[in-house]
């Protein structure tokens, strides 16, 4: 596969990103910028969990009605969830209906209410140095780093389920806490462009 594909708009991006027109735009805007927020970062968070053994196109897909099911992520509406919203979520065709990922969803909303520094606070100070060089190929991006195993850990010791190493280093590349936008790509995700 080639490493980077050059669009019909002449700008070169990273190979899976020009893949379909899903992917380019989600590259292209969102994926490797620094992202803050709470509540923003929960989303994150929960559709990297949902997207383990699955495609994350079939996620991306289905974001609209995952926001739509789980009140937009707001950590404290779905932080009261109960039975009733679990079956209504197990119900809801638009979403990945799987038992555990929903009760882990709810649990990690309840969690993050408990981190008295916030869950963006948290996540970020596991953030590497800003001036890693990006990779220059597909092999050099990792499936986990040890600091995707320490983030790991610290949600595992806070409550948070479903957030493993490997989920964990898609959630750093997914927010910007890494950027693993190959070397020649037109993206430029510094973290000085924080989205909210």
């Amino acid at each position: 596969m080639t490493e980077l594909v050059i669009g019909a708009d002449g700008l070169a991006r990273c190979a899976w990103g020009a893949s379909t027109p899903d992917y380019a735009v989600y590259h292209d805007t969102e994926w490797g910028r620094p992202l803050r927020g709470d509540d923003a970062l929960y989303e994150r968070m929960t559709l990297e969990a949902f997207q383990s053994g699955l495609s994350w196109l079939t996620i991306l897909r289905k974001r609209p009605a995952f926001r739509a099911a789980f009140d937009d992520f707001r950590i404290e509406a779905v932080a009261g969830y109960g039975e009733a919203d679990v079956a209504r979520l197990l119900a809801d065709t638009g979403i990945v209906r799987n038992r555990a990922k929903i009760e882990a969803t709810i649990a990690n909303a309840r969690a993050a209410l408990e981190l008295p520094e916030g869950l963006s606070a948290l996540l970020w100070s596991f953030a590497p140095p800003a001036d890693r060089a990006r990779p220059t190929e597909l092999t050099g991006v990792p499936a986990s780093t040890d600091v995707s195993a320490a983030l790991a850990k610290a949600l595992k010791r806070r409550g948070f389920r479903f957030v493993g190493p490997t989920t964990a280093y898609a959630l750093m590349q997914a927010t910007g806490m890494v950027d693993d936008h190959l070397a020649g790509c037109h993206v430029v995700a510094t973290r000085a462009n924080v989205m909210r």
